[in-house]
C-alpha cells in the first residue's frame, strides 16, 4: 500500500512557524516617546520657547508657541505644517503635548504621530502635579 509521508509537511509547517515568530515583532507599529524612569520633576527653565500642542476634551488640537496661546482649533494637517516650519527655523525647539484627562487616547497618539511626521525628534508629555502635593 501507498501511504502519504507527512514528515515534509511538518517540516514546512515548523519553518513557517519560526518565520512568523521572528517577523511578528517587527510588524508592531507605535509612536516612540521617551518616558521618565523615575518620578517626574519640573523641567529646568531655559531660553528657548516651547511649542505646545494641546488636545482638549472634545479632541480638538490647539497650538501655542511660548507665551502665545491659540484660541482657534487647528487640524492635524495644520499641526504638521506649522510644527515643520518651526523645526526648520530652530531644530532644538522643545515640543510638548498637553492632553485633557478625559480625551480619547487615540487623539493624543494621533497628534504624536503627526509631530513625528513633522520631524520632531522628541516629544514631551505635560502633566499636572497631584493635588495633595506629593
Amino acid at each position: 500500500m501507498s501511504e502519504i509521508n507527512v514528515v515534509p509537511y511538518i517540516d514546512v509547517m515548523l519553518v513557517l512557524l519560526v518565520i512568523f515568530m521572528v517577523t511578528a515583532p517587527l510588524l508592531y507599529q507605535g509612536v516612540d516617546i521617551d518616558l521618565p524612569e523615575s518620578t517626574a520633576d519640573p523641567l529646568p527653565d531655559d531660553d528657548s520657547e516651547p511649542l505646545i500642542v494641546e488636545v482638549d476634551r472634545d479632541g480638538r488640537f490647539f497650538m501655542s508657541i511660548g507665551a502665545q496661546s491659540a484660541d482657534e482649533p487647528v487640524s492635524a494637517q495644520e499641526v504638521v505644517s506649522n510644527v515643520a516650519a518651526v523645526m526648520r527655523q530652530n531644530p532644538q525647539t522643545p515640543v510638548y503635548v498637553r492632553g485633557d484627562g478625559q480625551v480619547n487616547y487615540a487623539r493624543v497618539v494621533e497628534v504624536m504621530a503627526a509631530l513625528q511626521g513633522a520631524g520632531v525628534p522628541r516629544v514631551g508629555l505635560m502633566t499636572q502635579p497631584p493635588a495633595d502635593g506629593g
